[in-house]
This record gives C-alpha cells, sequence and structure tokens, in this order.
C-alpha cells in the first residue's frame, strides 16, 4: 500500500508540474504581449481543468510512471493551452498571429513524436493514447473558432464533430465498438490541423483559405461517414438471455 501511494504521489507531482509550466508560459505571454483578462481566465482555466482531468484519469489508471510519451504530451497540452488564451484574447484584440502559428506548428509537429518515443520505450497505455486524442481534438476546436471568426461559423463543424460523436454514442451505444485501422483516418485527423494553421496564418488569399478549409471538413465528413456505416453495419445486438426459473439463475460475475 506504501508503495502504491509513493507511485501516487509521483504521479500527482507531475500533473502538478505541468499546471505550474502553463501558469509559467501564460505570464511569459502576458507580458510578451499584454494579454488581456479573456487570456488569462481562459489560460488558466485550461490548466486548472488539463490537471483536474488528468489527476483522476491517473488516479484510477495503474500506472506506476508518468512516463517520457506522456511528458511529451503534457508539453504540448502546455502549447495548446497558450494557443487557447491567444485565442480567447484574439476577441478582444488583435492577435500576435506569429506567435499563434509558431505554438501550433510545434504543437502539431509534436503530435508524431509521443507516439513514437511510447513504442521505443514501451511505455504505451490506453491513457497515453487517450490524453494525446484529446489534446489533438481539444488544440482543432481552437483552431476552428480562431478561423471561424475570419471564414464564419460553419468552421466549428471541424472542431465540434468529434464531441457531437461521443455525444452521439450516449444515445447510440453501437457507435462506441472499435474501430479497425486505418491510414485514411489517420491522415484526415493530421491534416485538418495542418489545413487550419495555415488558413489562420493569413499568408493566402481568402479564397485560397476557403478552399482549403472546405478540403478539410469534406475529408472530415467523408471520414466520419465511412466509419459510422461501417459502425452500423458491424453493429451487435444483444439479445436477452431466455427467462429460466430462479434457481437456475447463477451470478455472470460482471
Amino acid at each position: 500500500m506504501a508503495l502504491n501511494n509513493t507511485y501516487g504521489a509521483r504521479l500527482q507531482q507531475e500533473t502538478a508540474v505541468g499546471a505550474g509550466v502553463q501558469v509559467l508560459l501564460l505570464a511569459l505571454l502576458g507580458s510578451a504581449i499584454g494579454m488581456g483578462p479573456a487570456g488569462w481566465l481562459t489560460g488558466l482555466a485550461f490548466a486548472f481543468a488539463t490537471w483536474a482531468v488528468l489527476s483522476r484519469a491517473l488516479h484510477r489508471s495503474p500506472l506506476r510512471s508518468f512516463g517520457p510519451a506522456n511528458r511529451v504530451t503534457l508539453g504540448r497540452a502546455t502549447l495548446v493551452g497558450g494557443v487557447t488564451a491567444l485565442v480567447a484574447d484574439s476577441f478582444a484584440s488583435a492577435p500576435p498571429v506569429t506567435l499563434l502559428v509558431a505554438m501550433t506548428a510545434v504543437a502539431l509537429l509534436l503530435d508524431g513524436v509521443d507516439g513514437k518515443v511510447a513504442r521505443r520505450t514501451g511505455t504505451s497505455s490506453a491513457l497515453g493514447a487517450r490524453f494525446d486524442m484529446e489534446v489533438d481534438a481539444f488544440l482543432i476546436l481552437v483552431l476552428s473558432v480562431y478561423v471561424s471568426m475570419q471564414l464564419g461559423p460553419w468552421v466549428l463543424l471541424i472542431g465540434g464533430m468529434r464531441y457531437a460523436f461521443v455525444a452521439a454514442a450516449r444515445v447510440a451505444p453501437w457507435l462506441t465498438a472499435p474501430l479497425p485501422p486505418s491510414f485514411a483516418r489517420k491522415t484526415v485527423a493530421a491534416i485538418q490541423g495542418v489545413c487550419l494553421l495555415v488558413a489562420g496564418a493569413g499568408l493566402l488569399p481568402r479564397p485560397a483559405n476557403l478552399a482549403i478549409v472546405l478540403l478539410a471538413l469534406g475529408s472530415l465528413l467523408w471520414s466520419f461517414g465511412r466509419d459510422v456505416l461501417w459502425l452500423r453495419r458491424n453493429a451487435r445486438i444483444v439479445r436477452p438471455a431466455p427467462v429460466r426459473r430462479v434457481r437456475e439463475l447463477v451470478p455472470s460475475g460482471r
């Protein structure tokens, strides 16, 4: 029991350090660009929410070490928190586009690093995969919010689609079934952030940005639609066991 408590304390320390680094990044951004209250409050809320959710997940997890891959993902989450603060601040003042693009680009590049680190160090875990996925999804949502201010609210479909899928799965449990590996799905997911970053950078004319984001949305609709159809076709209908006399029933142990 004492050993488990020691491991738990170490894991909680890792999440606390991550939250501290997030606050430090916000302080640096605040001093560099004069970030307003919206940016500060949003950034702090992100830091607290990340710490709380991750701490709870680690408490339920059998992990004894946070691991190098999760540290990379935590670093990405810190950058995403900075991007989130900058996007929130952009509603009140012109954002530092160069800084926002640079932080987003690093976060996107690191997306391919944590998985490789996990495989090479043998530290892959379900928690790490979920952590990585949630960081990716939230970054896409934040970028969608930013680009929607330039191209229109329809861009929010890109960032909101994954969350809509999760909500739909609560009503239709067959959507939670595991999907077969797909290179196409991974490719489509990867290009979302790139397309939104290019559009948000403002280096291309509006028609080009519009075409790029429409391409991203179209590919995402195709990918989600294909997966939903596969899940629907392969849904298993669990039929109730025939009713027998009470004395013949035994606990299933589940």
